[in-house]
Protein backbone atom coordinates (compact mmCIF):
# COMPACT_ATOMS: atom_id res chain seq x y z
CA UNK A 1 0.00 0.00 0.00
CA UNK A 2 1.01 3.63 0.18
CA UNK A 3 -0.07 5.34 3.38
CA UNK A 4 2.64 7.97 3.92
CA UNK A 5 5.06 9.65 1.55
CA UNK A 6 7.45 12.57 1.25
CA UNK A 7 7.41 15.45 -1.22
CA UNK A 8 10.27 17.87 -0.64
CA UNK A 9 12.33 18.15 -3.83
CA UNK A 10 10.57 16.02 -6.44
CA UNK A 11 7.74 18.39 -7.25
CA UNK A 12 9.64 21.24 -8.97
CA UNK A 13 11.91 18.82 -10.82
CA UNK A 14 9.07 16.68 -12.08
CA UNK A 15 6.94 19.73 -12.86
CA UNK A 16 9.72 21.14 -15.03
CA UNK A 17 10.05 17.83 -16.87
CA UNK A 18 6.30 17.78 -17.53
CA UNK A 19 6.20 21.51 -18.45
CA UNK A 20 3.57 22.06 -15.79
CA UNK A 21 1.57 25.28 -15.73
CA UNK A 22 1.81 26.35 -12.10
CA UNK A 23 -1.57 27.54 -10.79
CA UNK A 24 0.00 28.14 -7.39
CA UNK A 25 3.39 28.31 -5.76
CA UNK A 26 5.35 25.09 -5.51
CA UNK A 27 4.18 23.16 -2.44
CA UNK A 28 6.27 23.46 0.73
CA UNK A 29 8.58 20.57 1.65
CA UNK A 30 6.76 17.77 3.45
CA UNK A 31 8.45 14.70 4.89
CA UNK A 32 5.56 12.64 6.25
CA UNK A 33 2.36 13.24 4.29
CA UNK A 34 -0.61 11.34 5.78
CA UNK A 35 -3.96 10.50 4.20
CA UNK A 36 -6.86 12.87 4.74
CA UNK A 37 -4.80 15.94 3.85
CA UNK A 38 -4.30 18.10 0.76
CA UNK A 39 -1.53 16.90 -1.52
CA UNK A 40 -0.01 18.48 -4.62
CA UNK A 41 -0.53 16.69 -7.90
CA UNK A 42 -0.68 17.17 -11.67
CA UNK A 43 -3.49 16.57 -14.18
CA UNK A 44 -4.53 17.55 -17.72
CA UNK A 45 -8.05 18.72 -18.56
CA UNK A 46 -7.70 17.95 -22.28
CA UNK A 47 -5.31 16.22 -24.67
CA UNK A 48 -3.89 19.51 -25.99
CA UNK A 49 -3.97 21.34 -22.65
CA UNK A 50 -0.81 21.78 -20.56
CA UNK A 51 -0.47 19.80 -17.34
CA UNK A 52 -1.46 21.91 -14.34
CA UNK A 53 -0.67 21.78 -10.65
CA UNK A 54 -3.66 21.19 -8.41
CA UNK A 55 -4.31 20.28 -4.81
CA UNK A 56 -6.08 16.97 -4.28
CA UNK A 57 -7.67 15.67 -1.11
CA UNK A 58 -5.96 12.34 -0.40
CA UNK A 59 -9.10 10.28 -0.16
CA UNK A 60 -11.18 9.25 -3.17
CA UNK A 61 -14.97 9.54 -2.96
CA UNK A 62 -16.92 10.60 -6.09
CA UNK A 63 -19.76 13.05 -5.48
CA UNK A 64 -22.32 10.45 -6.59
CA UNK A 65 -21.23 8.15 -3.74
CA UNK A 66 -22.32 10.60 -1.01
CA UNK A 67 -22.82 9.99 2.69
CA UNK A 68 -20.57 7.51 4.41
CA UNK A 69 -19.28 5.80 1.27
CA UNK A 70 -15.72 4.51 1.32
CA UNK A 71 -12.95 7.05 0.91
CA UNK A 72 -9.96 4.88 -0.11
CA UNK A 73 -6.48 6.34 -0.37
CA UNK A 74 -5.25 3.54 -2.67
CA UNK A 75 -6.67 1.67 -5.66
CA UNK A 76 -5.32 -1.70 -6.76
CA UNK A 77 -4.03 -1.93 -10.34
CA UNK A 78 -5.60 -5.36 -10.64
CA UNK A 79 -9.16 -4.00 -10.32
CA UNK A 80 -9.05 -0.23 -10.88
CA UNK A 81 -10.16 -0.48 -14.52
CA UNK A 82 -13.18 -2.69 -13.77
CA UNK A 83 -14.36 -1.59 -10.32
CA UNK A 84 -17.58 0.40 -10.46
CA UNK A 85 -16.10 2.80 -7.92
CA UNK A 86 -12.94 3.54 -9.91
CA UNK A 87 -13.37 2.67 -13.59
CA UNK A 88 -14.59 6.08 -14.78
CA UNK A 89 -11.63 7.80 -13.13
CA UNK A 90 -9.21 5.24 -14.57
CA UNK A 91 -10.55 5.99 -18.05
CA UNK A 92 -10.82 9.77 -17.87
CA UNK A 93 -9.43 11.26 -14.65
CA UNK A 94 -5.85 10.17 -14.08
CA UNK A 95 -3.25 12.23 -12.25
CA UNK A 96 0.35 12.11 -11.10
CA UNK A 97 1.48 12.66 -7.51
CA UNK A 98 5.16 13.65 -7.38
CA UNK A 99 7.10 12.19 -4.47
CA UNK A 100 10.61 11.69 -3.19
CA UNK A 101 9.84 8.44 -1.41
CA UNK A 102 7.32 6.65 0.75
CA UNK A 103 7.10 4.71 4.03
CA UNK A 104 6.14 1.17 4.87
CA UNK A 105 6.15 -0.66 8.20
CA UNK A 106 7.94 -3.99 8.65
CA UNK A 107 6.79 -6.33 11.43
CA UNK A 108 9.66 -7.20 13.82
CA UNK A 109 9.94 -8.86 17.22
CA UNK A 110 10.12 -5.39 18.79
CA UNK A 111 7.11 -4.01 16.92
CA UNK A 112 6.54 -2.44 13.54
CA UNK A 113 9.65 -0.73 12.18
CA UNK A 114 9.10 2.05 9.63
CA UNK A 115 11.24 1.98 6.49
CA UNK A 116 11.77 4.70 3.91
CA UNK A 117 11.73 3.64 0.26
CA UNK A 118 13.13 5.80 -2.52
CA UNK A 119 15.03 5.73 -5.79
CA UNK A 120 18.73 4.90 -5.55
CA UNK A 121 19.52 7.83 -7.84
CA UNK A 122 17.16 10.16 -5.90
CA UNK A 123 15.33 11.10 -9.09
CA UNK A 124 11.70 12.23 -8.71
CA UNK A 125 9.09 9.53 -8.24
CA UNK A 126 5.79 9.80 -10.11
CA UNK A 127 2.93 7.98 -8.38
CA UNK A 128 0.07 7.06 -10.70
CA UNK A 129 -3.21 8.35 -9.32
CA UNK A 130 -6.88 8.73 -10.16
CA UNK A 131 -9.25 11.45 -9.02
CA UNK A 132 -12.89 12.44 -8.88
CA UNK A 133 -14.93 15.48 -7.94
CA UNK A 134 -16.20 15.29 -4.38
CA UNK A 135 -19.54 16.47 -3.00
CA UNK A 136 -18.03 19.84 -2.06
CA UNK A 137 -16.61 20.39 -5.56
CA UNK A 138 -13.01 19.69 -4.60
CA UNK A 139 -11.00 16.86 -6.12
CA UNK A 140 -10.16 13.70 -4.18
CA UNK A 141 -7.57 11.20 -5.31
CA UNK A 142 -6.26 7.71 -4.70
CA UNK A 143 -2.76 6.40 -5.46
CA UNK A 144 -2.58 3.18 -7.43
CA UNK A 145 -0.74 0.23 -5.90
CA UNK A 146 0.66 -2.98 -7.35
CA UNK A 147 2.31 -6.11 -5.93
CA UNK A 148 5.66 -5.15 -4.41
CA UNK A 149 8.70 -5.78 -6.56
CA UNK A 150 12.44 -5.92 -5.90
CA UNK A 151 13.68 -4.71 -2.54
CA UNK A 152 10.28 -3.14 -1.79
CA UNK A 153 8.92 -6.67 -1.33
CA UNK A 154 11.23 -7.07 1.67
CA UNK A 155 9.13 -4.54 3.57
CA UNK A 156 5.54 -4.90 2.31
CA UNK A 157 3.53 -6.95 -0.17
CA UNK A 158 2.23 -3.84 -1.99
CA UNK A 159 3.89 -0.71 -3.38
CA UNK A 160 2.71 2.40 -5.22
CA UNK A 161 2.60 2.22 -9.00
CA UNK A 162 5.55 4.39 -10.05
CA UNK A 163 5.50 5.52 -13.67
CA UNK A 164 8.57 5.52 -15.89
CA UNK A 165 9.39 8.70 -17.80
CA UNK A 166 7.84 7.56 -21.09
CA UNK A 167 4.52 6.88 -19.34
CA UNK A 168 4.00 10.32 -17.79
CA UNK A 169 2.34 12.02 -20.75
CA UNK A 170 0.06 9.15 -21.81
CA UNK A 171 -1.02 8.59 -18.22
CA UNK A 172 -2.19 12.21 -18.01
CA UNK A 173 -3.94 12.20 -21.41
CA UNK A 174 -7.73 12.26 -20.73
CA UNK A 175 -8.43 11.33 -24.35
CA UNK A 176 -6.68 8.00 -23.84
CA UNK A 177 -9.59 6.02 -22.41
CA UNK A 178 -9.33 2.45 -23.68
CA UNK A 179 -8.25 0.09 -20.90
CA UNK A 180 -6.05 -2.15 -23.02
CA UNK A 181 -4.39 0.79 -24.77
CA UNK A 182 -3.59 2.40 -21.43
CA UNK A 183 -2.07 -0.83 -20.19
CA UNK A 184 -0.06 -1.17 -23.41
CA UNK A 185 1.58 2.26 -23.20
CA UNK A 186 1.97 2.73 -19.44
CA UNK A 187 4.91 1.11 -17.67
CA UNK A 188 6.25 1.07 -14.13
CA UNK A 189 9.88 1.80 -13.30
CA UNK A 190 12.41 -1.00 -12.97
CA UNK A 191 12.28 -2.48 -9.47
CA UNK A 192 16.07 -2.42 -9.26
CA UNK A 193 16.16 1.35 -8.80
CA UNK A 194 14.35 1.20 -5.41
CA UNK A 195 16.14 0.92 -2.08
CA UNK A 196 15.02 1.24 1.54
CA UNK A 197 16.31 1.63 5.07
CA UNK A 198 14.83 1.76 8.60
CA UNK A 199 13.96 5.19 9.97
CA UNK A 200 12.91 6.69 13.29
CA UNK A 201 9.56 5.72 14.75
CA UNK A 202 8.90 9.45 14.97
CA UNK A 203 7.34 9.02 11.53
CA UNK A 204 4.48 7.16 13.27
CA UNK A 205 3.06 10.55 14.31
CA UNK A 206 1.03 11.88 11.35
CA UNK A 207 1.45 15.47 12.48
CA UNK A 208 5.23 15.17 12.31
CA UNK A 209 5.55 16.40 8.72
CA UNK A 210 8.22 19.11 8.67
CA UNK A 211 11.23 17.26 10.08
CA UNK A 212 13.76 16.52 7.33
CA UNK A 213 15.45 14.04 9.67
CA UNK A 214 12.54 11.62 9.36
CA UNK A 215 14.03 10.08 6.23
CA UNK A 216 17.49 9.56 7.76
CA UNK A 217 18.58 5.98 8.54
CA UNK A 218 17.70 5.02 12.09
Amino acid sequence: MCGRFSQFSAYPRLAKRLRVSMDADAPPPRYNIPPGTWIAGVRKSAHDAPPVQLNFWWGYRPKWAKGKAAQPINARVETVATSGYFKHAFARARCIVPADGWYEWLATVSGKQPHYLTRIDREPIAFAGIYAEREDGSLGCAILTEPARGSAAEVHDRMPLILDDASLEPWLDPDLTDRETIRAVVRHIDAGVIEHWPVSRAVNRPGNDEDAGLINPA
